[in-house]
This record gives structure tokens, sequence and C-alpha cells, in this order.
């Protein structure tokens, strides 16, 4: 289970450090082996190979009526590879997906994980703490 936030800058390349402590679950789980595609609220999801069956698998099962979330979901995917030096090359088509140009928020988010340009997550993140808890999290015991 990948948690917790990292604050990461692309390279010039457009290369993501994988943090250090992600890397070797990663490793052992998924021989490194990642795919990226987009999030309905803009930013992208990375998936350990594995995970990503699961969850294609879930997403080619949609009906018709969900043809163009099975686009979005399934047509934008990538697959890449942590490299020798612990990074993964995110596309410019996604990168541009969810305007990321340098400064990113990695969050693990469980099985897989967010990246975000950073300056849009903090702004995001910043609205949902000013606005009312839904009542699903209200009931929740902290």
């Amino acid at each position: 289970m990948f948690q917790g936030a990292s604050s990461l800058s692309l390279d010039a390349k457009g290369r993501l450090s994988v943090p250090t402590r992600y890397r070797d679950v990663l490793s052992a789980t998924a021989n490194g082996q990642l795919t990226i595609t987009k999030h309905p609220h803009g930013c992208l999801m990375l998936f350990p190979r594995p995970e990503w069956e699961k969850f294609r698998e879930r997403i080619a099962a949609l009906p018709m009526s969900a043809q163009w979330w099975k686009r979005i979901f399934l047509g934008n995917a990538m697959d890449v590879e942590i490299d020798g030096t612990g990074r993964v090359l995110v596309s410019p088509e996604l990168r541009q997906a969810a305007g990321i140009a340098k400064d990113t928020m990695l969050l693990g988010m469980g099985n897989h994980f967010e990246l975000w340009d950073k300056a849009t997550y903090e702004t995001q993140e910043a609205e949902a703490m000013a606005s009312n808890m839904p009542d699903v999290v209200k009931d929740f015991s902290f």
C-alpha cells in the first residue's frame, strides 16, 4: 500500500525520480514496470503493472455507455519502466493533459499513485479543506 506525499521535480526530459521508499517495492512487486494514464480530476495515475492489469480489466468491462471513459483511461495509458537511476519518463502528452511542467506532487493512494502539478494540487487541496466535509467523511471516526 502506497501512502504519503512527495514534492518532486521533473527533469528537462520529463523524467520523474521515484522516491527511494517506493523503488524496492515496485521492483519486487512490478519488476519496475508502471503504467501511467489520465485521471478524471486532472492529474495522472501511476499504477504498478499488476495493479494496472486489474484496473484495466475493470475498465474494459464497462458498458458501451462508458466508451469515452474507456478511451480516456485505456487510450491514454502508457507503459513505462523505472530506469537504472530510479526514474520514469512521463510522456509529453500526459504531462500536457495534467498541466505538469516541472514541479509535482506524488501521492501514494493505496494501490497506485497520483501525480499532480504542484500548484494545481495545492489550490485544489486548499479548496477541499475550506469546503464542507462530505457526510461520508463527517461520520468517520478520527
